[in-house]
C-alpha cells in the first residue's frame, strides 16, 4: 500500500493527472455545448456537472504540484468526482439495459467517469479539509440536485426521460452518500494522512 502512495505522490505522476484531468475537463465541457447554448445563464455553473468536478480536481492537483492544500477545492472535488463518476457509470449502464446495447461513447464514458470516482478516493488522505469545507460541498451538491430535478437541468438522456424521478431520487441519495464517503476519508479525526513531498 506505501508504494501506491508513493507512486500517486510523485510529482512526474501529478503531471500527467494534472495533463489529463485538463484534457477531459476541456472535452467535458465541449461535449455539454449544445445543452448549454439552450441553458438559461443564471443555470450555467450547474449544467456541465461531471467537467466542473473534474475542474475542482485539476485546482486540487495544481495545489498539490505548489505544495499546497487547498481543502475547500479538495471537499468539492472528493465529493463531487464520486457522486458524479458513479452516476454516469449508472446512467450508461441503465441505457444499455433500455436500449439492449451501448455504442463507443458509452463505454469511453464508463471508463472515464469510474476513473474520476476512483482518482478522487486514492488521493483522499493527501486532502486537509475540515467539516466546513464539507458543509460548502454538501450545499453545492445538494443545491446542484434542485437545479438538475427542479428545473430541469439535469444531463440529457433522452432515452432515459421516462425514468426521471426514479434518476432524482437516486441522485439525491447518491448525494448523501458522497458526502459520507468524504467526511469517513478525509474529514474525521482518526482518518490515513499522507503528506506529499
Amino acid at each position: 500500500m506505501g508504494m501506491i502512495y508513493t507512486f500517486l505522490a510523485n510529482r512526474t505522476f501529478l503531471k500527467l493527472l494534472l495533463v489529463v484531468n485538463i484534457a477531459g475537463t476541456i472535452y467535458g465541457y465541449y461535449w455539454y455545448g449544445w445543452q448549454l447554448a439552450e441553458t438559461p445563464p443564471i443555470f450555467l455553473p450547474f449544467v456541465p456537472d461531471s467537467p466542473t468536478a473534474s475542474l475542482f480536481f485539476v485546482l486540487v492537483l495544481l495545489g498539490f504540484l505548489l505544495k499546497k492544500n487547498w481543502p475547500i477545492w479538495e471537499a468539492l472535488a472528493l465529493v463531487t468526482l464520486f457522486k458524479y463518476g458513479i452516476w454516469a457509470v449508472v446512467m450508461n449502464i441503465l441505457v444499455y439495459f433500455v436500449q439492449g446495447q451501448l455504442d463507443f461513447a458509452g463505454y469511453m464514458l464508463i471508463f472515464s467517469h469510474f476513473a474520476m470516482a476512483v482518482q478522487g478516493i486514492l488521493y483522499a488522505p493527501f486532502y486537509r479539509m475540515k467539516l466546513w469545507h464539507l458543509v460548502i460541498a454538501a450545499v453545492w451538491t445538494l443545491h446542484n440536485d434542485v437545479i438538475d430535478y427542479v428545473f430541469f437541468m439535469m444531463p440529457r438522456y433522452s432515452m432515459l426521460d421516462k425514468f426521471t424521478p426514479q434518476i432524482g431520487y437516486f441522485t439525491f441519495w447518491l448525494s448523501v452518500f458522497s458526502i459520507g464517503i468524504a467526511y469517513y476519508l478525509a474529514v474525521r479525526s482518526s482518518r490515513f494522512k499522507l503528506s506529499l513531498k
